[in-house]
Order: structure tokens, then C-alpha cells, then sequence
């Protein structure tokens, strides 16, 4: 058991000095690391400042909009041909109500409504299908479509799920480094961007749904109607995007929705040079903006966002070619803004700002430096009574602790994990956890020595018996990280983390590099007793 092969040994010594090394990546100047393109892991917010912001999805808008999606769906069945005469279509006590006015009509109209009631997601059910609505039918002829509470809970997940991603877009276009989104409990989101500041900019970008519409202004409209608030049942009154006092009244109908633009950037009128957004539609949907201008030449169109009209402009032309702009009395700051909301597309629900900190960089140094205090406190106790108690294998279990935590820095880095101020703690408690497995190989040793074993048994008998009590007590370490790593959130997951880490890094430094330290001694030397 204390023979190792030359390669074997080589590769132990390869591995311990790439990891010092790039363990030191993280210690060079940013600018030198990213030059080399060396990884290194990420100071979290309690290390480098920086903003954090706890969002909640909007589950009573959610609902809205799925009833009033559900209304829009049954119009449209009904209108397939060959189509089916209807009344009373609306939504009442949080469901869709519907009346077939021919009895002849009535089984067409309840195999179309079945359509409506498929299973949410159901590429990724595995078997377990769930309906997002019922059909009922109290009466013959009417029909009743209600949301299922299981396919609403699945709902609110899908578009927690969507609202990440589209919050990590946003995010990644403000130019942040490795900011962290993660979902908080059923319709929370967590936002927290290292090294911003300013947070303004990033609750602008996260609390704007960003929904896009092109539509028709309905020019049959009085002045008077407009002042009463009275637009017909097939328009609405929307106000202006810049906050002006100006209203407009807007069809319901969407000629494009912001589904079908596929790029938009900032930019200057050569005319104006004022700031406006250029925008570039999908195949499909040039197609369906060229058909409308094309019809409606001279008329008003509006560009509608999160149901405020940002401008109005007329149709001089048809536009053809599937890209216009959009103008609207903005800055440059307001359309780089635009266009980033509307390249990251809408998001499924509004979000609403529960909680906001800002983290000062003042703080974070302070945290830094008192983190380095209590690693290198930590750090020099062990050393110093590890050397004190056991001499030489003190010496051979010092190295190995430094390079342990060489290999969590490591491996934090190839991961680029974030390290925060718990993470700290973890690399702390790690120290004393990693000598501990040499603690109890050497008191084994000991008392190998005092039964009066020779040497070798007495080293081989050390590493082989203290080994199954190392793996039992790292695994219940394992356990607990395991358990915080799930079920925490936030900081405790970061210990968690670093404390896996460290527990992995343990059972390779502690066994296999102080024994083969300890393999060399024996071999160069040939000691008869121990040295401590």
C-alpha cells in the first residue's frame, strides 16, 4: 500500500500543481486573466457589491390574460367553417361563458370545445397530462370553460420559467458580469448582478412587460367620445407611452404583435436626428404589415406598448419591405432601453419589485478583507498545532491542506461559481474538516506503534483502518451540504456549495497525497519508529 508507480505519481503532482495554478488566476488583474482566457469564479454580491431585487410574477394578470386568451379561442373555433352561430360569449365568475343558438349545432360546438381542454405542456408530462381547463354544460347548448387550479399552478410555472430567460437576456444586455437568476419558491424571482450599482436601469428594464402591438387607430371616433371615454366595443382608449396627456383610441385587433419582430436597434432619424428604434419583422410577419398598410394608405397606425401608445403615425405608404422605426420623443438612453425590451422579447406576466437592497462596494471590501483575516487566523492555528503534534506528517498534512484549498479555488473557478461571504465560512470550515481525516490516520498510526507493529504495518495499518471512519464522517458531511444545496437558497446555498467542494478535495488531499508523501519518506529514509 505505499508503493505507487511513477506515472501514478507524477499525476498526483501534476494535478496538485495545475490547481495551485489556477487557484492563482483568480488573484492576477482582470484584465491579465481574461487575455490568457483563465477561468475564475465570480465574488458575489456580499463580496463586490452590487444590486439584488426579488420579483413576484403577477398571477392575477396571468389569470386575466389566460381567460381572455381562453374567449379569443372560442371566438375562434366558432368562426371556422363552417362556422357556428353563438351568443352570450364573456367572461363571468372567472370563466367563459358561451350560448349555441342552433340545437342542430350543439355536438359540433362541444368537439370544438374539447379541443380547448388539451393537456398544458404535454411534450413534457411523462404520462402525467395536465388540463389547464373544464368544460361544463349546465344546460343544453351553453357551455361553460373554467381554468383548472391544477393547470393554473402549471401555468404560473411555465411563465416563471419563460420570465427567467427573458430576465436573463435584459440582464446580459446592460453588459453585467455572471449575474445570478434564480427562481424563488412558485412565482418569485430572484435577480442579483455583481458590481451594478445603479439599479435604476435594471428595475426599468425588469418592470416592463414589454408587450408589443401594432394596431389600427379607429378615426370614427368623436372628440366628445374621446373626452366621455366612451370608444366603441371594438376599440379601447389607450394613453401615450411618454406620459403625455394625449389619448388614443386603438382597435382591438392586432395587425403584428412583438412575437414576429426579430430584431431592434437604437438609432438616429438622418432627418430629425432625434433617437429613434429600428425594428425588422419575420417572414410572417412582413407579410401581414405590408397587407395592412396596403389597405389602410393615409391612415393612422398605432405602435402600442404595454397598452400605452408610443407614437401614431400615418400610413403614407405601403411598407413592404418587413422593417420601419419607431419614433416617439426619446432619448438616446430611453431607446437603447426599447429596443433591448423589445429584442428580449414580452414578458408572460407582469413583475412586481417585492424586495430591493443595494449592496455598496464598501461593504463588500470590508467583507473581503474580514474574510481573508479569518482564513488566514484559521489557517495558521491549524498549521501551527498540526506541526506542533505531529512533526513532519504535520508538515506532509500542511501541504496537503494547502493544496486543498487550491483545488476548491479550482474548481470554483472551472465552474465559474460564485463565491460569497458564506462561501468563506465554507472554505473555513473545510480547513479544520480536512486535517481532521489526518488527525485520525495519525492517532490510528499511534496506536498501531504501541501494539508494537513494525513501521510498515504500522503506516499501511494507519490509512487502511482510518479509511472506512474518513468516508463514513465525510458522507454525512455530504448529506447535510446536500440537503442545504436542495432545500436552501441564497447564501446557504453558496456554503453549501463550497462545502461539497471542500469535502470532495478532502478524501483526494488527506488519503491519496499524504500517503504518498509519507510512501516517499519511508522509501528515501528507512526510519524504524515515527516521528511523532
Amino acid at each position: 500500500m505505499l508503493r505507487f508507480s511513477r506515472w501514478y505519481v507524477a499525476f498526483i503532482i501534476v494535478l496538485c500543481v495545475g490547481a495551485v495554478l489556477l487557484a492563482l488566476s483568480n488573484f492576477l488583474p482582470r484584465q491579465t486573466a481574461d487575455a490568457l482566457r483563465l477561468p475564475r469564479f465570480v465574488l458575489g454580491l456580499d463580496l463586490q457589491g452590487g444590486s439584488h431585487i426579488l420579483l413576484a410574477v403577477d398571477t392575477l394578470a396571468l389569470r386575466k390574460d389566460r381567460q381572455e386568451a381562453l374567449r379569443d379561442d372560442v371566438r375562434r373555433v366558432f368562426t371556422e367553417q363552417p362556422r357556428i352561430g353563438y351568443t352570450g360569449l364573456a367572461i363571468q365568475n372567472d370563466a367563459v361563458q358561451v350560448r349555441v343558438r342552433d340545437v342542430a349545432q350543439i355536438e359540433t360546438a362541444r368537439t370544438r370545445l374539447q379541443q380547448l381542454t388539451q393537456p398544458v405542456n404535454s411534450a413534457l408530462s411523462f404520462g402525467n397530462a395536465t388540463r389547464e381547463n373544464e368544460l361544463a354544460e349546465p344546460e343544453q347548448g351553453f357551455f361553460v370553460l373554467r381554468m383548472t387550479e391544477a393547470g393554473f399552478v402549471e401555468r404560473v410555472r411555465l411563465a416563471v420559467d419563460q420570465s427567467i430567460e427573458i430576465v436573463r437576456r435584459r440582464v446580459d444586455q446592460l453588459g453585467t458580469t455572471e449575474p445570478s437568476i434564480t427562481r424563488q419558491g412558485r412565482d418569485r424571482i430572484l435577480v442579483q448582478v455583481p458590481g451594478l450599482q445603479d439599479p435604476q436601469a435594471l428595475k426599468s428594464l425588469l418592470g416592463q412587460t414589454a408587450k408589443l402591438t401594432f394596431r389600427l387607430v379607429d378615426t370614427s371616433v368623436s372628440p366628445e367620445q374621446v373626452a366621455q371615454g366612451r370608444p366603441p366595443p371594438d376599440s379601447e382608449l389607450l394613453d401615450a407611452y411618454n406620459g403625455d396627456t394625449g389619448r388614443a383610441v386603438v382597435e382591438k385587433r392586432v395587425i403584428v404583435s412583438g412575437e414576429d419582430l426579430i430584431d431592434a436597434q437604437p438609432g438616429f432619424d438622418q432627418r430629425t436626428n432625434e433617437a429613434i428604434v429600428s425594428f425588422r419583422f419575420n417572414v410572417n410577419g412582413s407579410r401581414r404589415f405590408a397587407a395592412v398598410t396596403q389597405e389602410n394608405v393615409g391612415r393612422p397606425f398605432a405602435i402600442v406598448l404595454d397598452n400605452k401608445v408610443i407614437s401614431a403615425p400615418v400610413i403614407r405608404e405601403p411598407i413592404l419591405g418587413g422593417s420601419g422605426q419607431i419614433s416617439g420623443s426619446f432619448t438616446p438612453k430611453s431607446a437603447n432601453e426599447l429596443s433591448i425590451l423589445l429584442r428580449t422579447g414580452a414578458l408572460p406576466a407582469p413583475l412586481s419589485i417585492v424586495e430591493e437592497r443595494t449592496v455598496g462596494p464598501g461593504l463588500g471590501k470590508d467583507s473581503i478583507e474580514a474574510g481573508k483575516i479569518a482564513t488566514y487566523v484559521a489557517t495558521i492555528f491549524v498549521v501551527c498545532f498540526m506541526f506542533i503534534t505531529y512533526g513532519l506528517f504535520g508538515l506532509f498534512a500542511n501541504i496537503a491542506l494547502i493544496v486543498h484549498v487550491g483545488m476548491i479555488f479550482a474548481l470554483l473557478s472551472l465552474l465559474s461559481a460564485t463565491l460569497t461571504l458564506p462561501g468563506i465560512a465554507g472554505i473555513v470550515l473545510t480547513i479544520g474538516t480536512a486535517v481532521d481525516s489526518n488527525v485520525l490516520i495519525y492517532e490510528r498510526m499511534r496506536e498501531e506503534a504501541k501494539s508494537g507493529n513494525s513501521l510498515v504495518s504500522t503506516l499501511e495499518a494507519g490509512f487502511n483502518r482510518a479509511f472506512a471512519t474518513i468516508i463514513d464522517s465525510n458522507s454525512t458531511m455530504a448529506i447535510a451540504a446536500l440537503i442545504l444545496l436542495f432545500l436552501g437558497s441564497g447564501p446557504v446555498r453558496g456554503f453549501a456549495v463550497v462545502f461539497l467542494l471542500g469535502i470532495l478535495t478532502t478524501v483526494v488531499t488527506a488519503v491519496t497525497m499524504t500517503r504518498m508523501m509519507i510512501a516517499l519518506w519511508y522509501r528515501m529514509s528507512r526510519p524504524k519508529t515515527l516521528p511523532f
